[in-house]
């Protein structure tokens, strides 16, 4: 219960502070306030009633408060008094924008929440199957890992000059691979390590290990760890691909951290909402750390420079300013009608062999702010809710809420399993609906495909395929 009363407390407190301080006309200060209060009844549920693990729903509304509140309050504060106010991608500000933004928000928040509560019986339906951990087994998974490390190593050797480039590319060049290549380099092959830890984990949470098979698990998860640190660390890959690895280790070998719905939305609300500001402030500072630690009345002229909103006004927080412009964009060219999604859904099929393949959605918002708004960087993020609007209207912002229920739900089974492969898959989602949520749709989910593949797909077969022929062998030397 304390932390409970601490959560709900800082969210409040956040929540005061952030209306207190937000002068806008009565139209804009209610529509944030209306999300707010939905926001506010969902975290209620979610910390308060909610009996089931769903660090799903702790994700939605940590990236809601941030991305469709924080962020946008803060920026509207900003360019509202400006008399030709834009965003850094030259985006105009526009009160009416926005307004319809809070009420596309406000659909999808509502729908989202009511399926979501009306699907959860599914899970109460579902049979989970209950597993042992026996010698076979534990010879099975060892095997397994084995086979993951040597084809690890194996993608290491080939793979060395493409990582090579990766640590030399700067962020905002880009690489000379294609979009297919770098899918199954990094989101694929580059994740097979995680999948042979999750198994090791599994064995040493069982505590019936032999020595002999203590040492060599052991052995195992310190080559496995070597290698995923090669292939997932800060000079190859995006924080945003690295955010759900790093929290699934956490989740695996430190449990106790995040196995509750407060204790996983309160880590991520000190993270997200707390944690990254403050580092923005520092970065935005003319003083040192010391010098502030020193003296503190230095931290709120830092605060006074506007250096915290100098922060929220950088296209890591662009997600509800880029409703906008889609909604503009809709206004402009019409509704897509689902033929955008296609190159989400088909992402697999390289467009050499379809040469009249969609864009992604963050690719058109981006081509169309350089046509109109004379921007010079394209591809950028389009929420899952101007991606319903953009392909169907209102419609599509109602189908996208229930598709994201209907996801997590799903996935809320997995977490419910005995198989640590599904729970493991499940938290490593839970975690990604941050980039997801975000957008564009295309990346998003081939990012999480991807992932799947090498993180739970790829291990399974190697179960699969050596309990086959473990089973033949008995069978064979019975016959003998």
């Amino acid at each position: 219960m304390l932390l409970r009363n601490l959560f709900i407390f800082i969210y409040l407190a956040c929540t005061a502070f952030l209306f207190g301080s937000f002068e806008a006309t009565i139209e804009l200060w209610l529509s944030f306030f209306g999300n707010a209060v939905l926001l506010t009844f969902i975290a209620h549920y979610h910390i308060f009633l909610e009996k089931r693990y769903s660090p799903f729903l702790s994700t939605y509304i940590v990236f809601s408060y941030l991305f469709f509140l924080v962020a946008p309050i803060i920026q509207a504060g900003e360019l509202a008094p400006l008399e030709n106010g834009t965003f850094e991608h030259m985006f105009p500000y526009k009160e009416a924008i926005f307004i319809k933004t809070n009420g596309l928000i406000a659909i999808f928040h509502t729908v989202f929440f009511l399926f979501y509560i009306a699907l959860k019986d599914y899970i109460k339906k579902k049979v989970v199957k209950s597993s042992s951990v026996n010698g076979m087994q534990t010879s099975k998974i060892l095997r397994t890992t084995t086979i993951l490390i040597f084809l690890s190593v194996i993608v290491l050797i080939v793979s060395f000059p493409f990582l090579l480039d990766e640590l030399a590319r700067p962020e905002y060049l880009k690489s000379t691979y294609t979009p297919g290549y770098q899918l199954i380099q990094k989101k694929i092959l580059f994740v097979l390590p995680l999948g042979g830890i999750v198994l090791i984990n599994y064995l040493f949470d069982s505590k019936r290990l032999s020595t002999a098979s203590w040492l060599l698990a052991g052995i195992s998860l310190v080559l496995l760890f070597i290698l995923l640190f090669v292939f997932k660390n800060p000079w190859v890959e995006k924080r945003n691909a690295l955010g759900p690895i790093y929290f699934l280790l956490i989740f695996l070998f430190y449990p106790k951290l995040l196995n509750t719905n407060v204790k996983m939305s309160l880590v991520f609300f000190v993270v997200m909402i707390v944690f990254f500001p403050l580092a923005q402030i520092l970065t935005h500072s003319d003083y040192g750390i010391g010098e502030m630690i020193q003296n503190p009345k230095l931290f709120s002229n830092v605060i006074d420079k506007g250096a915290m909103s100098k922060g929220f006004m950088s296209l890591n927080y662009d997600a509800f300013a880029n409703i906008g412009v889609v909604i503009e964009i809709v206004e402009h060219r019409g509704l897509f009608w689902g033929e955008q999604l296609l190159s989400a859904l088909l992402f697999f099929i390289p467009r050499g062999l379809w040469a009249g393949k969609p864009d992604s959605s963050g690719l058109i918002v981006g081509d169309y702010l350089i046509d109109e708004y004379d921007y010079y960087f394209a591809n950028l993020s389009n929420p899952v809710v101007s991606e319903g609007y953009m392909n169907f209207g209102y419609l599509g912002v109602v189908l996208m809420a229930i598709a994201l229920a209907i996801s997590i739900v799903y996935f809320m089974t997995w977490m419910a399993s005995t198989d640590i492969l599904k729970r493991a898959t499940a938290f490593y989602f839970a975690v990604h609906l941050l980039f997801l949520l975000r957008g564009d749709f295309t990346n998003g989910y081939s990012y999480f495909v991807g992932t799947f593949i090498g993180l739970y797909l790829v291990p399974k077969i190697i179960l699969l395929v050596s309990r086959t022929i473990l089973d033949n062998h008995i069978w064979v030397q019975k016959k003998v």
